[in-house]
């Protein structure tokens, strides 16, 4: 079971799901390129899709494995999504968690003009040098602001102790961390992916969702069906965008019951 993390993250926000599922699994959560103590790379054209892919495939190859059980959220979704379209026969199943199927954001994205406001981060993070200063001001303040902002934050603020944001600031605080972070948002502008003739995910898949979630319209949702050919959908009530830190029982569960579906 390969994990992968979002942002301003690192393997360490799956510390919940790393502990349920090593009963049954052998656990894996990296680093994504760039972040917390992984490889940085300088360039842009380093964090464009088509590596970040390539990054899952080198690991689940280094691991001795012909496939896995792929789980995500945020960024390390987004990646996820991609993967299980460019390499179905090394994904067993796929469990993604609040980020939706690429080419369902971009046609939501350009229909709907609440996404656009709610992703005006995306067009700030083109800026050289701003958004890495944003995210170090005052002691790497907007990390901690994602996990206990009342506003954008989790609604179970105790399962992000003061000591887990201290993990996650150290992440974003190595050496090149915040640019390479930055660099994916920077890259996915950049160099966008190629139309594919169908992007159809044909890996049993799993999207969690924390309705509270600010980063992504509730409307996108619905319409999931056409890019994804065996689609099981779980809404978590009143959990943030960090769904598996913020209601680790409940998303342990809902992965269980699917991860058992069809054994």
């Amino acid at each position: 079971m390969l994990f992968l993390h979002g942002f301003p993250e690192c393997w360490y926000s799956w510390r919940y799901q790393l502990k349920e599922f090593k009963k049954d699994y052998r656990v894996v959560a990296v680093d994504m390129r760039g972040y917390c103590e992984s490889e940085v790379l300088s360039g842009i054209h380093n964090y464009k899709m088509s590596k970040l892919v390539g990054d899952v495939k080198g690991v689940i190859e280094a691991l001795g494995y012909s496939s896995c059980v792929l789980v995500a959220h945020d960024w390390g979704g987004l990646v996820a999504w991609t993967f299980a379209m460019d390499y179905p026969d090394l994904v067993d199943k796929l469990i993604c968690m609040n980020v939706p199927h690429p080419d369902r954001f971009n046609e939501h994205y350009y229909d709907n003009i609440r996404q656009k406001f709610m992703s005006w981060y995306m067009l700030f993070f083109q800026v050289p040098v701003l958004p890495e200063m944003m995210i170090s001001a005052g002691d790497y303040d907007f990390v901690k602001a994602c996990y206990k902002n009342d506003q954008m934050g989790l609604r179970n603020k105790q399962n992000v102790t003061d000591d887990d944001v201290e993990a996650f600031k150290f992440a974003a605080s190595q050496p090149g961390s915040s640019s390479a972070a930055i660099n994916y948002y920077r890259a996915l502008w950049r160099y966008p992916a190629e139309p594919r003739h169908n992007p159809v995910v044909t890996s049993p898949s799993l999207l969690i969702w924390g309705e509270e979630d600010k980063a992504f319209d509730k409307d996108i949702l619905p319409g999931h069906n056409k890019f994804v050919k065996d689609l099981t959908l779980k809404k978590v009530s009143g959990a943030s965008h960090f769904v598996q830190q913020d209601e680790p029982v409940i998303v342990n569960i809902i992965m269980r019951e699917f991860l058992g579906s069809s054994e």
